[in-house]
């Protein structure tokens, strides 16, 4: 008779690891299906299985739960387009990849609707305005490097307000993501990147 393998048992770092996931992961899935203002501390607790008191454990409040998973939703993100860019033997490949990837995302428009959500409720919370907003400006000045890089990448000269190229980017794919829940507007990423390859291709050569 085979003998059955003992259960590992879990240490408590990684049960406390695998509760925060959890959690995070029933997070975003009803802060993306209810909204950040639907979606209470109670239903998080109970959509991942676990009690009020597990919640606290890990998180202080839903807002500090709601900055973690934006976090890491904005830092993968970003090593994504980062990858794209390190990997890529020529522009032709680069603008290829990117449009593939634009055409994989299917929570883009979702996360956009949420953060449009969010900068309202960092409106009414100076408390929480105050952790969002740097977060937000940081991810902001990540994407304008990743913008700049991406027209050197393909022979152009980058606009020197890529800063402001990046705030537009944002406000626009978070517009166009409203505007799609009514069907007033294409798919979100698509349309990007086709914006995206008009202005590199408007500027002038590097050459």
């Amino acid at each position: 008779m085979a003998k059955i393998a003992p259960r590992t048992r879990l240490t408590r770092e990684d049960s406390q690891k695998l509760t925060r996931a959890r959690l995070l992961e029933a997070a975003r899935e009803l802060f993306i299906d209810r909204g950040y203002g639907g979606t209470s501390l109670r239903d998080i607790a109970a959509a991942a299985g676990y009690s009020q008191g597990a919640f606290y454990s890990n998180f202080p409040s839903k807002e500090a739960l709601l900055l973690e998973l934006l976090k890491e939703h904005m830092s993968f993100k970003m090593t994504q387009l980062r990858g794209l860019l390190d990997t890529a033997a020529n522009a032709a490949e680069l603008m290829t990849a990117i449009d593939d990837w634009a055409s994989g995302i299917n929570d883009l428009a979702d996360w956009s609707i949420l953060a449009v959500e969010l900068r309202l409720h960092a409106n009414r919370s100076a408390e929480f305005a105050e952790a969002y907003a740097p977060m937000e400006a940081a991810h902001r000045a990540d994407l304008a490097k990743l913008l700049a890089l991406l027209f050197e990448r393909c022979g152009k000269q980058h606009p020197d307000n890529c800063d402001v190229l990046a705030e537009g980017l944002i406000a626009l794919t978070d517009g166009m993501a409203l505007n799609r829940e009514g069907g007033r507007a294409p798919p979100v990423g698509p349309a990007i990147v086709s914006l995206l390859r008009t202005l590199i291709s408007a500027a002038p050569s590097t050459n």
